[in-house]
């Protein structure tokens, strides 16, 4: 994620490095390069322009702390602009009504079936509320099976109606259904257009003013740069939606869409979205983001992943098995697939302060794990559940049968030991002491 822009915008505060005092020539020299990189991440002109006269007036004249260097405070003063750059602080979704109405809109293609899904899992994880999904698309073909998929996937109901070809008396009959069956929120998952035209919009506008939503999103895929910011503005001028959601964050190594969006229709980012799992989807927080792209990490999300996915009773009774020596492969599998709902790899890694630009050039690839599966696969449940009898021929049958080679076989084994061990000692006085580190970051 912003992987172009972070490192242009590391080589650019190397030019302070070594100077030990901020001037207005080491300074305008490391802000060309910021601006540069600004530009190059198709952040808009006057926006770059801007942005850098800011941070130039709040560096000039000020006197490095002792404990600093100057290109640290320099960083520092960076890292708030980029933060009021993108809207300061989170803005939660309006959800005082019942049931509350959520308009989705944007083009075709740009995630509003998927975020729909994952917007309706999130309530149900983070509020404990019930959606009705409503399909609202009766152009594109196969629109309301992928809604009706999506649906499934995250345990909401599904408001379809296919002979209906009226957008506007299917989300009103949708209302309907969601108070006679007590829902508390309806997501009405509308029509895109390859582009912006009278049409989409007029049929958007009747919908809106159908349903009265509580809060009308624009969906927006990031990678498209300016682009999307054009069209958010001309969105925001016929619909003066709430919100703006990034979808495709973890393929957009620019940033132009999330730096811009902001200023540019003056409406904030509520989510962003990584990746196709239903589970990958942030709270978007403008300094959390802005310590990602200054290379950072944002130790306090991926916590906060981590406990989403956190199963409190499987985590009693695997604490209760590597007190006794029982944690087996079975519990280890368990460990991984909790790591796999949390999102994809690179993102996670990117949140750990110092791995991103450490693994930039690392392919992390979503499907690593699978070797790991097979080859536990291939073990019997005696073995998964007593690790200790795997000895030299168990691991050329397991390799037999895993496809695998037995060095493979010893790699995992050695890693499931290493996990064993960091989990004993997590049990003890400094396992403890490090989540109480981590829960004093929130």
């Amino acid at each position: 994620m912003f992987d172009n822009l972070s490192n242009k915008l590391d080589k650019a505060f190397q030019v302070l490095k070594g100077h030990g005092k901020i001037t207005e020539i080491n300074v305008a020299e490391t802000l060309k390069e910021v601006r540069r990189a600004l530009l190059d991440a198709d952040v808009n002109f006057k926006i770059a322009k801007e942005f850098t006269v800011r941070v130039k007036e709040k560096a000039i004249g000020q006197k490095v702390l002792k404990s600093l260097h100057p290109g640290q405070l320099l960083i520092k003063i960076v890292k708030d602009e980029l933060t009021d750059l993108m809207g300061s602080e989170a803005v939660s979704l309006n959800l005082k009504n019942k049931p509350t109405v959520i308009l989705m809109s944007g083009l075709q293609g740009s995630g509003k079936t998927t975020f729909t899904g994952k917007l309706a899992l999130h309530l149900k994880n983070k509020f404990k509320k019930t959606s009705l999904l409503v399909a609202c698309d009766v152009y594109r073909p196969a629109a309301v099976d992928q809604l009706s998929i999506v649906a499934d996937q995250v345990g909401a109901a599904l408001y379809e109606d296919r002979e209906e070809k009226n957008p506007v008396k299917i989300a009103k009959a949708a209302l309907e259904r969601a108070k006679k069956d007590q829902h508390d929120v309806v997501i009405i998952d509308t029509a895109g257009r390859l582009a912006i035209d009278k049409e989409l919009m007029n049929e958007l506008k009747a919908i809106h003013s159908a349903v009265q939503p509580s809060e009308t999103l624009f969906v927006v895929d990031s990678m498209t740069g300016q682009d999307a910011v054009n069209t958010a503005k001309a969105f925001n001028d016929i619909l003066n939606f709430d919100g703006v959601i990034l979808t495709k964050l973890d393929g957009d190594t620019r940033g132009g869409a999330a730096l811009s969006i902001k200023s540019v229709v003056n409406k904030p980012i509520k989510f962003i979205s990584t990746g196709e799992k239903m589970e990958a989807l942030d709270v978007f927080y403008p300094e959390r983001m802005a310590d990602r792209i200054l290379g950072m990490g944002d130790v306090v999300s991926l916590v906060e992943r981590a406990q989403e996915q956190f199963d409190e009773e499987q985590a009693r009774r695997i604490n209760k098995k590597i007190s006794k020596n029982k944690f087996g492969y079975d519990d280890f599998l368990s460990q991984i697939n909790q790591v796999k709902k949390m999102g994809n790899m690179k993102d996670l890694m990117g949140m750990i302060p110092g791995a991103g630009k450490m693994m930039k050039d690392v392919d992390l690839d979503d499907n690593a794990f699978d070797g790991i599966e097979v080859i536990i696969g291939s073990m019997t449940p005696k073995e998964r559940s007593h690790p200790q009898l795997i000895n030299h021929s168990r691991k050329s049958r397991i390799a037999k049968g895993s496809g695998k080679s037995v060095e493979q076989v010893n790699q995992l084994i050695k890693q499931f030991e290493q996990m064993g061990k960091m989990m004993k000692m997590m049990q003890g006085g400094k396992g403890k002491q490090m989540m109480q580190q981590i829960q004093g970051l929130k």
